[in-house]
């Protein structure tokens, strides 16, 4: 393959990625929206149960929004009665967010809507070509992500 070709794929690959995410977002926002979830929503709460005792800096990396917006959106879901904050701050001064009985209720439910869409991302797709788009999705992160630390 000559550069050219070689650098319009790589263009076309980046905007393809983009799309599906955008994609994605969009049929995720549609299946959380009947239970007043947001994608965001989803993510913090999905962290919060595979992650307790997070800290508020790392819960807002992972579900790629700001400090500042995961305090707004952590309030907003105190309010919804989602999350519960304990009431001492714990080490840096943060206080421990924690899923409600009722978010992680609600996180079940969202769970299974999330899977429906991520089967219908899939569904043109055999196991192997399913493993080997991860494996190629997780060597081009990496890539990216490669002397971040």
């Amino acid at each position: 393959m000559d550069d050219a070709t070689e650098a319009a794929l790589a263009k076309e690959l980046g905007i393809l990625l983009k799309a599906t995410q955008a994609a994605l977002h969009h049929r995720m926002d549609e299946a959380l929206r009947p239970l007043g979830l947001t994608v965001s929503q989803y993510a913090c709460l999905s962290t919060l149960r595979a992650e307790p005792g997070i800290t508020g800096s790392e819960l807002a990396r992972r579900t790629f929004v700001s400090r500042q917006s995961m305090n707004v959106l952590v309030q907003g879901m105190e309010r919804q009665g989602l999350v519960d904050r304990a009431e001492e701050p714990g080490p840096r001064r943060e206080r421990a967010v924690a899923p409600t009985p009722s978010g992680t209720a609600v996180l079940a439910v969202a769970e299974s809507r999330v899977a429906g869409v991520t089967a219908r991302m899939l569904g043109g797709l055999d196991a192997a070509e399913r493993v080997a788009l991860r494996d190629a999705l997780v060597a081009s992160r990496d890539a990216l992500l490669a002397g971040d630390d």
